[in-house]
């Protein structure tokens, strides 16, 4: 039996990807996220599931997953999926410091602390797997979404140092790195059909990353914004300047605030 947990599992990427992994022979999952309700209609619905409904930020939040894995779940975990997340737009003179704090305190200190909670059990069940669900805006940096990059970016350098900490422990840390999904949140019918993906899509990355990838972009041609900000810095940020991209809201496919 694989014992997976999926946070932000109520809905976008997280439900995506709950569904992509039920259909692994003997899964059962772990959904977590804050909206009960839909935690429950989808655990009902899948059948191989059992959720957890708790807001990641609250100081609890870490002991109350870990408790729920060692009472339902033999204290198992295989595969850990870090979706949660979301993104408060705001030019950086009018939203200051508090945007920061409080994207990264979801973005990536809820991440670490889950993380840290539940790494015992992924070592003593591995081989494991830890897939954190980061963005191509943690490799380019558009106006109005500094706070959210600068949490995907922090969220990036640590997988990459994590996974080289614990792959001699059996544990592999991969990160899929969406760029404009199409959400509840994100209907995106302004964009492009072309450069706009779907959950499904990125469920599929992260089995991916579950096997062994150390990352994938979603959609894959993105990956080519994360080459042009390392070879040409100066005329990515031409390129973003004066692009309507600047203008969009982009969201890691949780719900508003951690699902």
């Amino acid at each position: 039996m694989t014992i997976a947990l999926i946070t932000g599992a109520s809905s976008g990427i997280g439900e995506a990807t709950a569904r992509r992994l039920a259909r692994e022979p003997g899964m059962q999952l772990v959904l977590v996220a804050r909206r009960e309700d839909r935690l429950q209609a989808l655990a009902a619905e899948l059948g191989n599931a059992t959720h957890l409904a708790v807001d990641l930020t609250a100081d609890d939040a870490p002991v109350r997953v870990l408790a729920h894995l060692e009472e339902h779940h033999g204290g198992k975990l295989h595969l850990l999926v870090n979706n949660a997340g979301a993104a408060w737009r705001g030019n950086f003179a009018d939203v200051g410091y508090e945007n920061v704090r409080k994207t990264m305190e979801l973005n990536f200190d809820a991440v670490v602390r889950l993380t840290e909670a539940l790494l015992p059990l992924l070592r003593a069940s591995a081989p494991s797997s830890i897939v954190n669900i980061g963005s191509t805006a943690g490799q380019v940096a558009r106006a109005g979404s500094a706070s959210y990059s600068a949490s995907k970016f922090a969220l990036h350098g640590w997988s990459d140092g994590l996974h080289l900490e614990e792959k001699d422990n059996g544990v592999h840390v991969g990160v899929v790195k969406p760029g404009f999904i199409r959400t509840e949140g994100f209907p995106a019918t302004e964009l492009p059909s072309l450069i706009v993906s779907t959950p499904d899509k990125v469920a599929e990355a992260i089995v991916d990353c579950w096997h062994g990838r150390a990352e994938r972009f979603v959609p894959r041609p993105y990956r080519l914004a994360a080459v042009l900000r390392i070879l040409a810095p100066g005329l990515n940020r031409r390129v973003l300047s004066g692009g309507g991209a600047s203008r969009l809201t982009t969201k890691t496919g949780a719900d508003a605030a951690s699902g």
